[in-house]
């Protein structure tokens, strides 16, 4: 009987685009639930598939210091946070949470999907 050969799984190897790397970290933000460790995991995968070295150069942070923060061990500063999502192209956005089942809430959904059309 063959043996199964498995490989660990690396999303950093997946993420291949601007655009690709922008929805991973969009999910993982909706996906966090207030875990902060998770979302600086999240942009430690994107840098990682961007090359640690050059994101690292492009915040001004040493390579070193780069992996520690984005560890998930840690808890960086903001202004860390902002460098390498500067670094890696990526913006914060916001946006109004209201109430689940607001009617408000409902009708801000339907104004933005309407100023999208």
């Amino acid at each position: 009987m063959r043996k199964t050969v498995t490989t660990r799984y690396d999303v950093a190897e997946h993420l291949r685009t601007p655009e690709e790397m922008a929805a991973y970290f969009e999910a993982c933000l909706e996906e966090a639930d207030g875990d902060a460790a998770f979302i600086v995991k999240a942009l430690g995968d994107i840098a990682r598939a961007r090359g640690m070295s050059q994101v690292a150069r492009d915040a001004g942070l040493s390579r070193e210091s780069l992996c520690r923060a984005l560890s998930g061990e840690r808890s960086p500063g903001f202004d860390t946070i902002l460098k390498v999502m500067g670094a890696l192209g990526l913006a914060l956005h916001t946006a109004a949470v209201l109430p689940t089942g607001s009617t408000t809430r409902r009708s801000i959904r339907a104004d933005i999907r309407a100023a999208r059309c």
